[in-house]
């Protein structure tokens, strides 16, 4: 998994506590579990709210995985680590 590049669009809402934590969380999974093999692009919808529709979010934070196929879609602070690992299919889904 470490040769596949991920490309992943962070949707916040400003400033507020969630945004930030979802940013903290994000960088540091990144850090830790893709080890460089990854870009992430943070949207502040309050600055572009029309990049919303585009992308139908109707909730922040929003992560989308766009790369490696398939995309993915996460909702929220992302402070659910493992969670996260299920959303990059980096560990299987638990039985």
């Amino acid at each position: 998994m470490e040769s596949q590049q991920y490309k992943l669009c962070l949707y916040i809402a400003g400033n507020s506590h969630k945004s930030a934590n979802a940013i903290k969380n994000l960088t540091v999974y990144c850090q830790e579990h893709l080890k460089g093999a990854y870009s992430i692009e943070v949207i502040d919808l309050l600055k572009h709210p029309h990049l919303a529709e585009g992308e139908q979010i109707f909730a922040t934070p929003t992560l989308i995985k766009k790369l490696p196929e398939p995309i993915k879609i996460m909702v929220g602070d992302l402070s659910q680590e493992h969670q996260f690992l299920v959303g990059l299919n980096l560990v299987p889904l638990p039985d």
